[in-house]
């Protein structure tokens, strides 16, 4: 079962999001109290987003659910929540949802930041971070506790204003229902199956059609087989003649290849001169622009220009030199007035203030001699000279006042200590007498609190013992371990098979052949184009782009659907096409390695809890016997309890019973020794009573009456007194009889003893050492289990986009291979050569490769289709063996709990027994006590009140005097506190900086003036120098294109001397149709010998899958 430990809330609602508010949620219940606008609903809120991401209803898309920014005076903030929690395998994880909330111009806007789930690493005891994308994380935490999100927002964590959905209108009800029950699924199973019968229907009744349809080629395959004999020899002389027309042919092709070349050559030479010619024409224009943007056309050399422009470059460099001095010089004296403001502006500040303060002084020193006055009229302190005072004047009247309040404090010192001592000793009465009472009043409160304890686990116990004993009342271990032992079985055959197959190593081979046979078709393609006339090559051409745009659709559709897929498989990247496949495979070598490495150390930890299995069941034998020795020697003590006895009793007795037998003989020999002791001392006390009149034991004095009294008492005891010795004597033997039996079975008793208390300890704690390493190793292989069970997710995914990936990779290459064949088309449109092939032995090639390279894709896809099913298989069976071994351990562990309860219910009950009597006891002693308190605590409480009246009217004379006193001083303090920081001289100083400030800031004023208007004729002297530097750069670009256009105007014309040597571009090409002509006289020639098709020839041409038996 999952539960919630701990919880962090920072910035949500009113939550503070500078304080971490953590909140503690104890078990079995945790309410929450507070008034209204605490944040109780925001708690119940916040478990609800930190399990299912899902916001609370009226929070405006998260804007009001987030700490508002202008409350806390930002313009942003962040919230944060943290939440602990146990999964249903009782493992610790810690969920991070982190929010932010931004005050934008008009709108607010709300933002889900990345969530982390913090786990602990169980073999090196780190904390792991995952960082997940919101829904992958609302997915994740209802997994890992093991509740649906449908439950988790509908009924545990459901807020108070969707708490009444039970009475929404019918189909909403139903939906609730359906996700909180999760009857949808099923649904949609019965559907799958229906479909699943459908297409398997329709795909029977294709294969017969197929089945037919091969029965009738079958029989057409035979007929053929009985003509190609016949017609072989036919073949052959054909063949001889057909070999003699392509000696020919080849002959001619030669020279049309000669002259394709020669033509070739001469189109180049054409192209190179138009590109030439057109390059002139570019930068005879260019000439033309720059000659027509010049304002004057120097005559000067190259040289000289060249020379001017540097020395105009230098002048300008000069003059901004100047410029960025004067510039500089510009803000610093800016800076030094802007400085000299603030200055003037502190000064005149200071100096308002510092005369605010002298006015303020001047009224202090008022204040103080009229307090003075009145404090020395009203309490007749003597003598108050003449005003104003002087400094020492007033310093001498404020001693002579705290003088009197000296005195004063002095004899409330006296009276409040004189009335502590009368209040001391009446209130220590009353604490001795109110300790004793707390004491045995706490021992008996003490004593209701075990009781109340003890009976509140009596019913826990019996509780858990119910719960446990219905839990194991259906649990069959047998009938588990074997079927775990056939899920180990199956799961080891299923994991042979799909290492014996080697699938991966299938594929490649298959693949690598697939690649192999692609260039040969490629070569095929490209021959065959060769030979398709100029109009089917546009043709061709205009479908290869069709197909071209076709796959690339096809390719953009299958990375659109699965783009989110990828990312989340290679953590947040989407690789280029050419090089996905290439990662989806590392990242699938990595999962599988790293799944193959879990699973050999979930069978090392199998394999090493059987062994402390084994361990334990040794220690259990053990103990068995250690039990039954122990419950014999227990019988034969109570045995020999029981016929001393005459009743029954337990062992446990027997150290009480041996006490007590041995209390009860000494106490009969004490008594028959002070019996004795006592008839001795009837006669001495007899005679000190006659001869002294007083008491022998207290020497108090006696009447003539108490001392009869007392002598007729001593006789009458010392007559009896030798009948009871007797008596005591048959009391005292009878009891120490008893002892020397029960202390005979002291060696029977110890040896019970030490096998209860040593030996079976022992073997019980060997017994829990080895169970809690079980736990721990259960733990452990529980672990590795949920981290197989997590790689093998992992895993699953990224098995799944295998498929896609490679057919994406595959319209990839196609897409290649298309678009290196439409630029073949594209370049090779005008240039084309014939081979010694004809048309329908290169389509005849071509159909036997793509057949080939198309079952050898068949043989491909159903290698993966067969691999991805036999590790479905092992997937679905770990996870049915790991719930099965899930399931015992919960029974074994039920079983060990309810024997564990039964033990402290035997216990408990005698602790309430002892409980009860002890409690009796304590409650006479505390009734006698209370009262003693109450009369102590009346006398105090009376004293006190009489005390208290006659210290509160003295402390309130002197109250008031110290007040007017304190008042007094507070002013002189001021007074002392404005000489001691001399402000009257600071006065002064601020009034003569101020002036020296404003004589700088006008001197600064008149230079700022000068920089500036040398600033501007330095500017307009180097405009002119700019300009000039300008005219000269565009007459050196013009001489330069215009020698560049020359060059090319001779180029052109070497060019077309090279042509004219040639003979020209008609005569090469006449020349080439005259050799076609006779090239395709000897094609029709070839073609008349085989005109004729036969038997033989027919079934060489039909498709090889169709006539294969």
């Amino acid at each position: 079962m999952s539960t919630v430990d701990k919880m962090l809330i920072k910035g949500i609602r009113s939550f503070d999001p500078e304080n971490k508010n953590v909140i503690t949620f104890f078990r079995p219940l945790t309410l929450i109290v507070g008034p209204n606008g605490a944040g109780k609903t925001t708690i119940i809120e916040s478990l609800k987003v930190a399990c299912t991401g899902e916001l609370p209803p009226n929070a405006r898309s998260g804007q009001s659910f987030i700490h508002d920014p202008k409350v806390a005076g930002e313009t942003e903030t962040k919230g944060q929540i943290k939440l602990r929690f146990k999964t249903a395998a009782r493992k610790d994880v810690v969920c991070i949802r982190s929010f932010q909330l931004t005050q934008k111009a008009t709108k607010m806007e709300y933002k889900a930041l990345e969530s982390v789930l913090q786990t602990i690493n169980p073999h090196t005891g780190e904390k792991v971070c995952l960082s997940y994308r919101c829904a992958d994380m609302d997915r994740e935490i209802p997994a890992l506790m093991g509740v649906s999100k449908a439950i988790l927002e509908n009924v545990i964590f459901v807020h108070q204003d969707e708490a009444n959905w039970p009475l929404q209108d019918p189909s909403t009800l139903k939906k609730k229902f359906d996700d909180i029950f999760s009857a949808t699924r099923y649904t949609k199973a019965l559907e799958v199956i229906k479909k699943l019968h459908k297409d398997q229907a329709q795909e029977i009744k294709q294969y017969r059609l197929k089945l037919e349809n091969l029965q009738t080629l079958k029989d057409a395959a035979y007929k053929l087989r009985e003509s190609i004999a016949s017609d072989q020899d036919r073949t052959e002389a054909l063949k001889s003649q057909m070999q003699e027309l392509e000696n020919d042919i080849q002959h001619l092709d030669n020279n049309i290849h000669n002259t394709e070349v020669t033509l070739k050559d001469l189109r180049k030479l054409q192209e190179r001169i138009a590109t030439k010619t057109a390059e002139r024409s570019i930068l005879f224009k260019e000439q033309e622009r720059q000659y027509a943007a010049l304002t004057e056309e120097n005559e000067d050399t190259d040289e000289e220009l060249m020379e001017w422009k540097s020395k105009f470059e230098e002048r300008i460099a000069i003059l901004e030199t100047k410029i960025s001095k004067l510039n500089r010089e510009m803000n610093d004296t800016e800076t030094k007035i802007s400085y000299l403001k603030e200055t003037m502006d502190d000064y005149v500040r200071e100096t308002s203030k510092l005369q605010t303060e002298a006015e303020v002084h001047q009224n202090l020193k008022n204040d103080r001699e009229l307090k003075i006055k009145r404090l020395f009229e009203r309490n007749n302190l003597g003598v108050v000279p003449n005003s104003p005072f002087s400094d020492e004047v007033a310093l001498n009247l404020i001693n002579r006042v705290q003088s009197r309040l000296k005195d004063l404090d002095n004899d409330l010192d006296d009276k409040k200590k004189s009335n502590e001592r009368e209040l001391e000793a009446a209130f220590g009465q009353y604490m001795h007498a109110n300790d004793c009472w707390k004491d045995v009043d706490a021992q008996k409160q003490a004593k209701l609190e075990i009781k109340r304890g003890i009976l509140k686990r009596i019913e826990e116990q019996e509780n858990e013992r119910d719960s446990f004993e219905r839990q194991i009342s259906n649990v069959n271990l047998s009938h588990m371990d074997e079927r775990e032992k056939n899920m180990r079985i199956e799961m080891e055959r299923k994991t042979k098979h799909l290492a014996e197959r080697e699938f991966e190593s299938s594929i490649q081979k298959k693949q690598s052949e697939i690649h192999s046979l692609e260039p040969k078709i490629k070569a095929l393609n490209r021959e065959k184009d060769i030979m398709v006339a100029d109009s089917e090559d546009r043709v061709k051409l205009s479908i290869r782009k069709a197909e071209l745009e076709n796959l690339k659709k096809k390719l953009k559709k299958i990375m659109d659907e699965h783009k989110d897929k990828i990312r989340g498989v290679l953590k947040g990247r989407v690789p280029a096409d050419k090089d996905l496949k290439q990662e989806i495979a590392k990242v699938q070598r990595a999962s599988q390695a790293e799944f193959d490495d879990l699973n050999s150390k979930a069978r090392e930890a199998e394999k090493e809890v059987n062994l402390l299995q084994l361990k334990i069941q040794e220690v259990n034998i053990n103990l068995s016997k250690l039990h039954k020795d122990m419950d014999s020697r227990r019988r034969f003590i109570e045995s020999k309890l029981h016929s001393l006895d005459q009743q029954s009793v337990s062992i446990d007795s027997y150290p009480k019973a041996l006490d007590s037998s041995k209390e009860k003989r000494d106490v009969q020999k004490s008594k028959y020794n002070i019996a004795d002791g006592m008839r001795q001392m009837f006669d001495p006390f007899e005679r000190v009573a006659r001869a002294h009149h007083i008491c022998p034991c207290c020497e108090r004095p006696f009447s003539a009456e108490e001392e009869d009294e007392f002598v007729k008492k001593q006789r009458v005891k010392a007559a009896s007194s030798a009948e009871h010795m007797k008596l005591l004597a048959v009391e005292s033997s009878d009891t120490d009889s008893q002892f020397q039996q029960l202390d005979k079975l002291r060696m029977v008793y110890e040896e019970y003893t030490k096998i209860g208390q040593e030996s079976i300890p022992l073997a019980e704690k060997s017994l829990s050492e080895l169970n809690e390493d079980l736990d721990r190793k259960n733990q452990a292989l529980d672990d590795i289990l949920g981290v197989l069970a997590q790689v093998k997710s992992e895993k699953g995914s990224v098995d799944a986009l295998i498929q896609p990936v490679e057919t994406a990779d595959r319209l990839f290459q196609e897409i290649q291979t298309l678009q290196e064949q439409v630029d073949d088309l594209e370049d090779k449109l005008d240039f084309r050569g014939q081979g010694g092939k004809t048309m329908e032995d290169i389509q005849r090639e071509l159909d036997s490769l793509q057949q080939t390279k198309d079952s050898l894709h068949n043989d491909v896809e159903k290698l993966r289709e067969e691999q991805r099913y036999t590790e479905m298989d092992i997937s679905s069976i770990q996870m049915r063996w790991h719930s099965l071994r899930e399931e015992k351990l919960r029974a074994t562990n039920t079983l060990n709990e309810l024997r564990k309860v039964e033990e402290e219910l035997d216990r408990l009950a005698e602790q309430k027994n002892q409980a009860e009597l002890d409690e009796k006891h304590l409650a006479e002693a505390a009734s006698q006590l209370e009262k003693e308190k109450e009369a102590f605590l009346r006398h105090h409480n009376v004293l006190k009140a009489k005390l208290n009246c006659e210290y509160e009217e003295q402390a309130k004379l002197k109250a008031n005097y110290q007040q007017e006193a304190v008042k007094l001083l507070e002013i002189t303090d001021e007074i002392k506190k404005y000489h001691a920081l001399k402000k009257g001289e600071r006065l002064k100083e601020v009034q003569e900086k101020h002036s020296q400030s404003e004589s700088q800031f006008r001197s600064f004023e008149a230079r700022k003036e000068e920089i500036s208007v040398e600033l501007n004729k330095i500017k307009d002297l180097m405009r002119n120098q700019d300009n000039v530097r300008r005219g000269i750069e565009d007459n050196l670009n013009y001489r330069k294109i215009k020698a560049e256009v020359d060059g090319l105007a001779r180029e052109i014309e070497l060019l077309e001397e090279e042509i004219l040597k040639v003979g020209g571009a008609s005569a090469v090409e006449a020349e080439l149709a005259k050799l076609s002509k006779e090239r395709e006289g000897l094609l029709s020639e070839v073609q008349l010998t085989v005109a004729y098709p036969t038997p033989h020839s027919v079934f060489k041409q039909m498709p090889w899958h169709h006539v294969c038996l």
